[in-house]
């Protein structure tokens, strides 16, 4: 296993209603940053498709075998238009919208008897981060209750693990037009794919540094 702070980033693939994820072109355009930041750190990346199973078998497999220290999540939100850093993981999922295998969910909580779960104060500075490029970023309480919450649940548990990761955090990220024209905000203004990109750097070497803070006190402790 290198020595080097590992980093992983995630999309999602299509799903109904939803051709085009943005998220992908995102984490592509993220792994391939060259910055004096990233040079001790080792960057990955993955997109899920949109299914439950997909998730509960993929990511074990992911945090087993890459053993991320940080886990940057992005997900589509199609009736947002601005971006969202999601502050917790609620304990909720769809019954209605069966996912892109067609599967359906037949009860509504993730776990038995359980609250929702936060991601934890680091995820204030991301915000000042994507606002620091210019672009329109609020926090957000509520990740929906499909797959992009059921990952943010999944990640949030795995940080309890010793071997998982010791940061993890979910962008909701708006739609772009197809045609590769950015999609219209409620303003007026528009967010397109290279804005996406500069906000997600941002983010990304702010988890970069708080990663490696969080790993010095824990090697001082």
């Amino acid at each position: 296993m290198s020595d080097k702070l590992r980093v992983l980033v995630t999309g999602f693939g299509p799903f109904p209603g939803a051709p085009c994820n943005p998220t992908q072109p995102l984490v592509a355009r993220l792994l391939r940053l060259r910055r004096p930041a990233f040079g001790d750190v080792e960057l990955s990346g993955h997109i899920f498709p949109v299914t439950y199973a997909a998730i509960d078998r993929q990511l074990p497999e992911l945090l087993a075998k890459r053993k991320p220290q940080a886990l940057l999540m992005f997900g589509l939100a199609s009736r947002t238009p601005c971006v969202r850093i999601e502050t917790r993981a609620r304990n909720a999922v769809t019954t209605i919208w069966p996912d892109a295998d067609h599967a359906p969910v037949r009860k509504g909580s993730i776990a038995r008897d359980a609250d929702a779960m936060v991601f934890g104060p680091h995820t204030a500075k991301l915000l000042r981060a994507a606002r620091g490029t210019g672009i329109d970023a609020r926090p957000s309480r509520n990740a929906g209750s499909y797959l992009c919450n059921y990952l943010s649940w999944r990640a949030i548990e795995a940080t309890a693990s010793n071997s998982g990761p010791r940061l993890t955090a979910f962008i909701h990220v708006p739609p772009l037009a197809r045609d590769g024209a950015p999609a219209r905000k409620g303003n007026g203004r528009h967010i397109t794919l290279d804005e996406l990109v500069d906000a997600g750097e941002a983010m990304l070497m702010e988890m970069v540094k708080l990663t490696r803070q969080a790993a010095r006190r824990s090697a001082s402790s």
